[in-house]
């Protein structure tokens, strides 16, 4: 029970102080003041409200120091649990107003049971979808007055390309505007190879007129002659050409193989080995030391540039008219047979080509890496061009017009988006690399939607109405009629081959794969 205290003051007379304490509390406030007079806290208000504070202070300690030790002995079944609602605002506020609205999703899979069948919907979808835009053609280079014969890039500039033409004319292209920025009159008949310099300040080129030209990849300028550096007059016809990855040192074949410094006028080595002429040579880009070359005997010969004799090389049952080394793995390279066939082989080990890989109908007369060293562009005989991985044995794609006649040069642009293919009918054409790509800027949206199309038909593309799809392919009538005449072939072949072993004596006709079959044999 609280009974509040009114004390009486001296100061002003007749009035009371209300202390608003209990009675019992007043006790430790109040102090005598002398015989029968109290003295009042009230007399002086600040005095009076800090033992006021002071009082509620100490009430509340000990509140706490008797209540808390009970609270703790309470048991844990009888105590409040408070769950807390907690939430980032970054989690589920847009950005900005143009931002899409996030939807909050549950990934469980128990909540989404029909989760694979939705994926191949959309992997099945996106398929069709990519077979509907699969336009690869994007647009074509014509000025030459013949046929396209060899094509160079340029080691510094993408937009850039170099080609060489049957009348002996090179044109320098510019592919973002699809013009030709320059022409120059390089040699009297067929331009057999060009290649640009390292550093792209100069290329070089050779032709039937048995000269070796430099010239300077910058236009002359205003009333100057188009006049070549440089000028090597040889002793035979140069059939290839290629420069060196790093050094001012190039490669020429013809009669022989011959090493080139740029500042001598005759070559520094000379490789021979029983063969009439040569049809082609490259340096490797990776061991910059190496080159290859492809030999009219059928064979394909490796040199060292720090030796003075041939490595190794391998013949063929047929001639190969030019090779690609593989700008990623040193030792790998393709070649480009006659047989209709390409083969890579491993130059450690040429007894036999790691992959074949077929699908041409007729002798394939040029191949050129991409720059990731994944994938090889050919160039037919058929009119046609093809796309292999480097480890498939058959195409992903081909690519054909109606106008276009035998491809004789192809090239893979340096940023791995485009295709270029010289032809007869003295065209340039520019491709696309992958068929169903947008072209230009993608936004952020367009670009996470490809990729995800992407893994969805990785996923399934074994399933088979996904794979048939996504292999067909509309053929001319005559390639489509010569493919089917070469697979009744091999199939006949094939089965008298069985019936030849099932009716000889056990081990005297051996089994001989389709890799060994083109292989005649190692000469070191």
């Amino acid at each position: 029970t609280f009974t509040w205290l009114k004390t009486f003051c001296s100061r002003p007379p007749n009035e009371t102080a209300d202390t608003g304490l209990p009675a019992e509390l007043m006790l430790m406030v109040m102090q005598p003041g002398g015989p029968g007079i109290p003295q009042c806290n009230a007399r002086s208000p600040t005095l009076f409200t800090i033992n006021t504070w002071l009082v509620c202070s100490l009430l509340a300690n000990i509140f706490v120091a008797i209540i808390f030790p009970f609270c703790k002995r309470v048991p844990l079944r009888y105590q409040m649990k408070v769950k807390v609602i907690a939430r980032n605002p970054d989690d589920y506020v847009r950005e900005t107003k143009l931002d899409i609205q996030r939807v909050p999703r549950n990934y469980d899979p128990s909540l989404h049971p029909f989760e694979v069948s939705r994926e191949y919907t959309r992997a099945l979808n996106a398929t069709k979808l990519e077979r509907v835009f699969a336009k690869p053609f994007v647009a074509s280079l014509d000025g030459h007055r013949d046929g396209v014969n060899c094509m160079a890039k340029h080691a510094k500039s993408l937009s850039t390309l170099l080609s060489g033409s049957c009348d002996g004319e090179v044109k320098v292209w510019n592919l973002s505007k699809h013009e030709c920025v320059r022409t120059l009159q390089a040699h009297e008949g067929f331009v057999r190879g060009m290649v640009v310099r390292y550093c792209g300040t100069s290329f070089f080129t050779v032709g039937d007129d048995k000269t070796i030209k430099q010239w300077k990849m910058e236009s002359p300028g205003y009333g100057e002659e188009e006049e070549p550096i440089n000028t090597i007059l040889g002793k035979t016809v140069y059939t290839g050409l290629d420069h060196h990855q790093n050094d001012p040192v190039f490669a020429t074949c013809g009669q022989q193989v011959d090493i080139w410094d740029e500042q001598r006028s005759s070559p520094i080595r000379s490789f021979t080995w029983g063969v009439d002429s040569f049809s082609s040579v490259h340096f490797n880009p990776v061991e910059t030391e190496l080159l290859a070359s492809c030999a009219s005997d059928r064979s394909i010969v490796l040199y060292d540039m720090r030796e003075s004799t041939p490595l190794k090389k391998v013949i063929m049952t047929m001639r190969s008219n030019t090779l690609s080394w593989n700008p990623m793995e040193a030792y790998y390279f393709t070649c480009a047979n006659e047989d209709y066939n390409l083969y890579t082989y491993d130059m450690r080990y040429l007894a036999k080509p790691i992959t074949v890989h077929m699908d041409h109908v007729s002798a394939v007369l040029d191949v050129d890496y991409a720059p990731t060293g994944k994938e090889f562009v050919s160039a037919s005989f058929d009119k046609t061009i093809r796309i292999f991985a480097k480890d498939g044995g058959h195409s992903r794609e081909v690519y054909h017009t109606k106008r276009m006649q035998h491809v004789i040069c192809i090239k893979w642009s340096a940023d791995n988006k485009y295709i270029l293919s010289g032809s007869d009918e003295m065209n340039i054409r520019l491709w696309k690399a992958n068929a169903a790509e947008k072209l230009g800027v993608l936004a952020p949206r367009e670009r996470e939607a490809a990729n995800y199309s992407q893994k969805l038909k990785e996923k399934f593309q074994h399933h088979p109405q996904i794979r048939r799809i996504a292999r067909h392919r509309h053929l001319p009538k005559t390639i489509y009629h010569q493919t089917k005449e070469l697979r009744v072939m091999k199939e006949a072949r094939r089965r008298k081959y069985a019936n030849v072993r099932k009716h000889s004596k056990p081990g005297s006709v051996p089994v001989v794969s389709e890799k060994e079959k083109h292989v005649v044999t190692v000469v070191k």
